[in-house]
């Protein structure tokens, strides 16, 4: 039997090693919430009971014994525990045999900034255990085994797939929230949009689609990982369990959805926004031309008596050449709107 360092079993914040999470479940239908890590290698050897491993990485600092557990205790190829200890995968599904490696993500969601966080999760499958891997706390997984607290025998009798699969449909459930909540942003930057927009509006629609954007790009991969988990054989997954998975796919497929609608209504907002400023500045310039017309006339009178032609003499009494280069101004200041106003016809800006 393969020995294990008692470091792994650490759960303070200030130690190096990684916290260990250990549920077990004997094939005589015996439940441990605390099974020790020295004996997970007994556990592994009780072909019919069910272990469930959650190891986090305190702070990503890396000494080597998740690499020792993961090789020597477990016996995973190297290929799969350099994926699982190197982070920022796409999530994905590879068949290894007797164990599937699977990654997939995990959101944290600020409302106040619509800000979403990814956060990475590696698992094992195999034929009675299941491994999760993760290098910081992850809310998602607290309440994963409180479920099982709750219920122990339901959530642990069917086996370590029907535990996955109660995982991978808290993963899903968690983007409602998120969705709902964009939702309700657009609504408020729509109505905004048509009371009264300002830069504050764009601002927001610009960050509910930043948001939008960045969980499409997390839901599609996880779509394809589901949809292999429900569809194809594999010997970790019982044939019969492979039905939980298809529901879990529609989930997603419903939840990428709305967030595919999401995205044509954020495009929605921001052309609604852009016209409304748009019809907002030919107000303003509309009020500004009127104005302007307003004061033409003063201009024109105080600009055509303030020339230096009039004396004490009337334009007709003005002698050569202050005659002539009068007429000529006369000339010019008529003819010249006459000459734009006919090329802005033949333009037809008219």
């Amino acid at each position: 039997m393969t020995t294990i360092d008692k470091s792994m079993a650490t759960t303070s914040p200030q130690d190096v090693g990684p916290r260990l999470r250990l549920v077990y479940r004997e094939s005589s239908g015996a439940i441990h919430f605390d099974w020790p890590a020295e004996r997970i290698p007994e556990a592994l050897d009780d072909r019919k009971g069910t272990l469930w491993v959650d190891v986090e990485e305190v702070g990503g600092n890396r000494n080597g014994h998740v690499e020792s557990l993961l090789r020597d205790v477990f016996h995973f190829h190297p290929l799969a525990i350099d994926d699982t200890l190197r982070e920022q995968h796409l999530a994905k599904v590879d068949d290894w045999g007797s164990y599937l490696y699977i990654v997939v993500h995990t959101i944290d969601f600020e409302p106040a900034t619509d800000d979403l966080r990814l956060h990475e999760l590696d698992i094992f499958l195999g034929p009675n255990f299941l491994v999760t891997y993760h290098i910081e706390p992850m809310p998602i997984l607290d309440q994963h085994h409180r479920n099982i607290e709750r219920d122990p025998h339901n959530r642990l009798r069917h086996g370590v797939d029907h535990l996955l699969y109660h995982l991978l449909d808290l993963i899903v459930a968690e983007f409602l929230p998120v969705i709902e909540h964009l939702d309700d942003a657009i609504d408020n930057a729509q109505d905004e949009v048509f009371a009264r927009p300002t830069p504050r509006t764009l601002h927001a629609i610009f960050r509910v689609k930043r948001a939008s954007l960045y969980m499409h790009r997390i839901l599609a991969p996880q779509r394809e990982v589901l949809n292999r988990l429900a569809r194809d054989e594999y010997e970790p997954i019982h044939p019969d369990h492979r039905i939980y998975f298809r529901d879990v796919y529609d989930h997603l497929v419903r939840v990428l959805d709305i967030a595919e609608g999401l995205r044509d209504l954020i495009s929605g907002a921001l052309d609604t926004y852009l016209s409304a400023i748009s019809n907002r500045t030919n107000d303003i310039m509309k009020a500004l031309t009127i104005v302007t017309v307003m004061f033409l006339p003063i201009s024109f009178v105080t600009s055509f008596f303030g020339m230096n032609f009039f004396g004490e003499r009337l334009a007709f009494q003005l002698e050569w050449p202050r005659a002539f280069l009068f007429w000529a101004s006369c000339v010019v200041m008529l003819g010249t709107p006459v000459g734009m106003w006919i090329w802005a016809k033949r333009k037809g800006w008219f």
